[in-house]
């Protein structure tokens, strides 16, 4: 009678081992304090819930009765954090470790999302038993465990990083002004700490600031456009929003202004030592014929004389 029986299988073990878990310690002994069911078939209001959740041997006992609620919940009820703490006594602090807890062990996945308009949501998604949808092999087989799932996820490679959006081009760049544009860029975490960058990401996205700057555009004036009508929702990938921003937002160049031209120079109205006709030239004493005959001195000749204002002509 003390040899065991080979065939039967062997208990799974759980966090509680079979001599110290409670439900079952009592029901070996007959406990006469154990509980007794006094149930009654709902027809309506109801909500299935799974006894892997209810008798979950890792969860806690607020992350349960959170999974449970959330279950309950009709389809796009809101279930934020402040939703919740609003509803229930727990602070918004428990609330969010029980939500971690539900999320690591599959029961809730939560996603970030663009909306057409640019907005950044949460998608939330309930699930009343997880790996079932990994299951595509059709057998009904149990799924793997989450803890199981998760470590096999963290012997993946980790996801490659996504390129950041192509910035604006400017017609010239120096050293000079790719430090300006880096100081701009580094001076965006003081105007909202979640444009905090990288290195490699304030290079990527100098060139087009420095495309803003030869728009008559002070650095200050970059930096507050830059920063300015942030969206509420995290960003979760700055320099992707401000490498987007950088070319929708793009003020245009200025209007061509041509160069002027240069001053003509006018001389004033002299009369010639020589001739003595009236004329404007460079040289104080003889006008342009007079000069050329060989009567004038050695003040060059600009060729803006206006002729002679005499009565005779210049020979």
């Amino acid at each position: 009678m003390d040899t065991e029986n080979p065939s039967v299988p062997p208990h799974a073990q759980s966090r509680n081992s079979g001599k110290n878990h409670p439900y079952r310690r009592a029901h070996a002994k007959g406990h006469p304090g154990g509980v007794t069911h006094d149930n009654t078939r709902h027809a309506t209001r109801f909500t299935v819930i799974g006894n892997h959740l209810a008798q979950h041997p890792d969860l806690s006992l607020l992350a349960i009765g959170l999974a449970c609620h959330i279950q309950s919940l009709p389809t796009g009820a809101p279930i934020g954090i402040k939703t919740l703490a609003a509803r229930f006594p727990e602070g918004p602090t428990r609330i969010a470790a029980a939500l971690r807890e539900l999320e690591t062990h599959g029961y809730l996945r939560r996603t970030r999302e663009r909306t057409p308009a640019g907005r950044i949501v949460t998608r939330t998604v309930s699930c009343n038993q997880p790996g079932r949808r990994d299951d595509a092999s059709g057998t009904g087989e149990t799924p793997k465990p989450p803890a199981r799932r998760a470590a096999d996820a963290s012997q993946q490679k980790p996801p490659r990083r996504r390129a950041l959006p192509a910035v604006p081009k400017p017609s010239y760049t120096s050293p000079a002004l790719l430090r300006t544009a880096t100081d701009v860029l580094a001076g965006l975490r003081r105007e909202d700490p979640r444009l905090l960058l990288s290195a490699t990401d304030a290079e990527h996205l100098a060139p087009g600031v420095v495309a803003w700057l030869e728009r008559d555009l002070t650095p200050t004036a970059v930096r507050k456009a830059l920063a300015r009508d942030l969206p509420l929702e995290p960003l979760v990938r700055p320099a992707a929003f401000l490498a987007h921003r950088l070319t929708d937002k793009l003020p245009p160049l200025p209007p061509y202004r041509a160069p002027e031209p240069p001053p003509v120079v006018r001389h004033p109205m002299r009369v010639c030592d020589t001739c003595d006709l009236g004329y404007h030239g460079p040289d104080p004493q003889h006008c342009r014929g007079c000069a050329s005959a060989g009567a004038g001195s050695d003040v060059p000749d600009t060729g803006t004389d206006e002729p002679s204002l005499g009565g005779q002509g210049q020979p």
